[in-house]
């Protein structure tokens, strides 16, 4: 997976009724764009995030 600061992330939800969660990536951590990202989710919280097989990157422009 490889991404840059501003993409989004996109985590789909892991059993049948919870929801997706996508946010903005404010800082990629790892080389040339590899994970570990921050990234600052929709709902204004920030994590630090290793994403797994349940997540997209939804490259900007």
């Amino acid at each position: 997976m490889q991404a840059r600061v501003g993409d989004r992330l996109l985590v789909h939800g892991r059993a049948v009724g919870m929801p997706d969660h996508a946010g903005r990536i404010v800082e990629v951590r790892g080389t040339d764009g590899a994970p570990p990202y921050i990234v600052r989710f929709d709902d204004g919280h920030e994590s630090l995030v290793f994403p797994g097989p349940d997540s997209v990157v939804r490259h900007s422009g």
